[in-house]
This record gives C-alpha cells, structure tokens and sequence, in this order.
C-alpha cells in the first residue's frame, strides 16, 4: 500500500502568533478514524512554515505602499509583512513542538539570510516556493546543506525546473517535484492533474506531488490516484480569521476529512491485476446466477435447453457450464425455479451442494 507523505502548510496562517502555530501543529497530528470498518488511520507526516528575509524581499517602494485592507497587520505592506514573520528562536520552538507530536517539520526558506534557522535546528525538508523556482542563488545556497528539497512548480515551466534542478544536482540529489498552480483558490479549469502523470514519466527519478490551493478536498485524493506521493496543503484554526491565505485553507474538520480520504485512496489503489477478491465471495454466491429449472421436473426426465434459465444464488452451474446440465438425467424431482446442483444429475460428481 502506498504510503502519502501529506503536509499540513501552516505558511503564515499563524498570523505571527507561535500559540496558534503550535495549535496547528496539535490539530494536524490529530488521530483520524473511518467510521464504517472502524480504521484508525495515519494522520499527517509533516507542518510547514514559511520564513522571509524583509531585506531581501521586496523593493523599497513595495515596502513602504500603503496597505489598507481588511487582512492587514500594518499601515505599510513591509509592516504588514514584518508583523507576520516568526523569529529562529520562534521556528524552532514550533519545529519542537512538531516533533513533540511525532510530525516532521518543513521550511519554506526565501532568502539565504534564512538559513540562519540551521543554527539552531535542521528541518527534515527544506522547500522552495514557486516564486523562487528562478532564484537559482537561493537554491543553490539551500542545496549545500544537502537537506531534501521540496520544489514547487506553480510558476514554472520545464526550462525552469530542468534550471533548478541542474544546481541542487551538483550537491545531492534528494529532490520532490510538487505539481502546483500559483492561483489562490485555483480555478477548476486551471489545476490540470495530467502534470502529475507528465513529472512521472519525465522526472521520475525523483519524489513527485502535489501542491494543492483548490477548495476543497476531492483534488489531493485524485492526484494520489494518479501516483502523486506528497501532498501539500494549507491549513488553518479557522477559514473566517483574518488574513489572504485562510479562506482558501482547510479548517479542522476539512483537516481530518481530507487526510481519511487520501489514507482511504491508498487503500483504494491496490494491486496492478483483475482478479475475485475473498471479501465478495458472499455476495457472488448470493447474487450471481446459476442454471435453474423453468417448470416442474421429476426423477428420470432428461434436461433440455427449454428446461432450463437462471437465477440466483450462483453456486450452481454458470451459463458456460450449460453442457454439463443440458442431456443429463435427473435423479431426483426439481421444483419449477430451483437452481439444478450437479449431486441432482446421474454420472455427476457431487460438486455443489
């Protein structure tokens, strides 16, 4: 059974509070349970935050516009931002707590001066965001500590992933490729899952996923249908708080729904075969048909192929079987409508009933 590598992105949905990132961390290691055949099944693998550089982030005149709007935390779009970062020490006290919950702990790094965060620990994965799929300095600077590296293809072509990829390459090769579509929610039209059967065949080499800012939950179960083996998305205490990302995240109860669907869908998968599994094999003998008597038959009578039609149960003779009926003696009566058993025909061997 495939296993999915499913990550709950926190991003900036703590809104610069580490209480409520920790409360994110708590709501997505939460055990998930299906109902129906009593399945205790794995909740996520791993928390995300994402981690910026403000030096080195936007140009000055962006810093300081004017940013009035019902999700801002500042008068200027630099305060606003700044008010939203977590510190190292802050990082690390939420990676902690990740791993207190049995989780691993992903960062989203934006600048090189983010790398700061190894001095006090090191993430399982370190990922790159869409945007900086062209940063080839930042993704170099991240791919000498040769921790595994998450890229994000939102806004890439193959050109530049074949780019990024090329200069990870020269330090190690631990690499996942996470299909994705930088529009926040994505437009149905828009997702185009095929990416995720094109990065297989083309990159299969490395881990390929998917990165999902859909709403909803049906897209994250299907990508792991068509092979995707991470999945990523937002998550949040509660869609209405303030902030551009929370709408479009999953809540609690979209949290723990999303994760039985995908641990379900890897169930669903299977085997690669076609073949009659044990666990139907009462509903076949129940209600497949078998060769049955259409009128009144005594000892003696010879069966013809105007004798005989089906009906359930199946665990009589099949259509394909018609020969060992059709030309045989009856050695005993057969009421009309009852499946005819070979221990009911002289010179059969009693092979049913």
């Amino acid at each position: 059974m495939q296993h999915t590598y499913i990550i709950g992105e926190i991003g900036q949905n703590h809104n610069g509070s580490v209480d409520i990132a920790k409360l994110l961390v708590e709501l997505v290691s939460r055990p998930v349970k299906e109902e129906v055949f009593g399945l205790d099944l794995k909740p996520m693998d791993a928390v995300k935050l994402t981690k910026r550089d403000l030096k080195a982030e936007l140009s000055a005149s962006q810093m300081v516009r004017l940013y009035d709007n019902p999700n801002s935390f500042g008068r200027t779009y630099g305060e606003h931002r700044e008010y939203l970062e977590l510190s190292d020490e802050e990082h690390f006290e939420v990676y902690k707590h990740a791993k207190q919950h049995g989780l691993d702990f992903v960062d989203t790094l934006c600048g090189i001066a983010c790398l700061s965060v190894l001095k006090l620990f090191t993430p399982d994965r370190l990922k790159v965001a869409s945007r900086d799929l062209t940063n080839l300095p930042l993704i170099e600077s991240m791919a000498e500590t040769k921790i595994p590296i998450i890229l994000s293809t939102g806004m890439a072509g193959r050109v530049e992933l074949d780019e990024a990829i090329n200069v990870i390459t020269k330090y190690h090769s631990n690499i996942s490729i996470l299909h994705c579509v930088s529009q926040y929610p994505t437009h149905p039209d828009n997702l185009n899952l095929r990416t995720i059967t094109y990065l297989k065949k083309n990159y299969g080499q490395y881990t390929i996923g998917f990165s999902d800012h859909t709403i909803g939950i049906s897209a994250p179960s299907i990508a792991v249908g068509m092979g995707a083996e991470i999945i990523e998305k937002h998550v949040t205490i509660d869609r209405r708080m303030k902030g551009t990302d929370q709408a479009g995240s999953l809540g609690p109860d979209g949290v723990n729904r999303m994760i039985r669907d995908i641990r379900i869908a890897e169930r669903w998968m299977g085997i690669e075969d076609l073949y009659i599994d044990d666990s139907v094999s009462i509903a076949k003998n129940k209600l497949e048909r078998s060769i049955a008597t259409k009128r009144q038959m005594f000892k003696g009578e010879i069966i013809s192929a105007d004798d005989i039609h089906l009906l359930s149960p199946g665990d009589g003779f099949k259509w394909s079987e018609k020969d060992k009926v059709i030309g045989k003696t009856l050695k005993r009566d057969v009421p009309q409508n009852e499946i005819i058993y070979s221990s009911f025909l002289l010179g059969q061997k009693n092979l049913q009933n």
